[in-house]
């Protein structure tokens, strides 16, 4: 990940986070996980907050993990695939849904608004996402390199084979894998051309909350609620926003897993 890394910072009794520090390009990098086991927009906050205070340069971060994708007839995102936080008409590239007022009859009015990306970031995803259509992306090269590195075997991309899209009326059974799933209640997809990148890249509105989202309906209503157009479910971007300049990306799989990474420039 790192062109270059230094060495490590001693302990320190006020701040428990641990930071990697290095350089990609050239760039002066902090790269720090949330502890293991907390979740939620407040122990992202938190991170921030901290890496923020000790690290007094730092420009804009990118918010990196793992997010629940929600395929649909426009957006042919599956498994291994990546969303990118990006303003539209209606959201700002992120937005809290669970964060409002329980209102009579069963409504929930969502209240309060989260920053966009700065400006700067927004601008190089328009250059990266340009390279991207004409395929002249360089991240293939990259992801190539750490399917080769025998230190890196368990870090592999899905494969398109168990990719199942199950119909948001049926119940999934609770289990590690869909052996046990009905087959006849999937949704057919073709086969992505092998010519283009197997991992593609979308672009669009995150929504960011403390639920784990594991209920197609529920999912589907939420989507509904914020104008349809929502890419990918996370549990940590909407605790930045407001307070750290950051992009949010998040690659599409089943299991939440989440870092922080944050550039430092200077």
């Amino acid at each position: 990940m790192l062109d270059k890394k230094y060495p490590s910072l001693p302990s320190d009794s006020y701040d428990p986070t641990i930071y990697t520090l290095g350089r990609v390009g050239p760039h002066n990098v902090v790269i720090a996980c949330l502890p293991a086991g907390n979740t939620g927009t407040s122990a992202a906050t938190a991170v921030a907050g901290r890496m923020r205070h000790k690290f007094r340069s730092l420009q804009f971060g990118f918010m990196v993990g793992i997010g629940g994708g929600v395929p649909s007839a426009r957006d042919d995102i599956r498994l291994g695939d990546v969303v990118v936080s990006r303003p539209d008409l209606e959201h700002g590239g992120v937005v809290q849904y669970d964060f409002g007022k329980a209102e009579q009859g069963g409504r929930f009015h969502r209240t309060g608004h989260l920053n966009q990306s700065p400006t700067l970031l927004l601008n190089v995803i328009n250059g990266v996402q340009r390279d991207y259509e004409l395929g002249q992306q360089t991240y293939s090269i990259h992801m190539q390199r750490y399917l080769e590195d025998e230190n890196l075997e368990e870090f592999t991309r899905p494969t398109t084979e168990p990719d199942l899209l199950f119909k948001a009326t049926y119940p999934h059974i609770d289990s590690l894998n869909c052996s046990d799933c009905d087959t006849s209640q999937t949704i057919l997809r073709p086969l992505r051309n092998t010519k283009i990148a197997s991992t593609r890249i979308h672009y669009g509105t995150i929504a960011s909350g403390n639920q784990v989202i594991k209920d197609a309906a529920t999912r589907d209503r939420i989507v509904k609620d914020l104008g349809g157009r929502i890419l990918c479910f996370e549990m940590e971007a909407a605790g930045l926003m407001n307070d750290f300049p950051c992009l949010v990306v998040r690659g599409c799989g089943g299991v939440y897993k989440r870092i922080v990474i944050v550039d430092a420039i200077g």
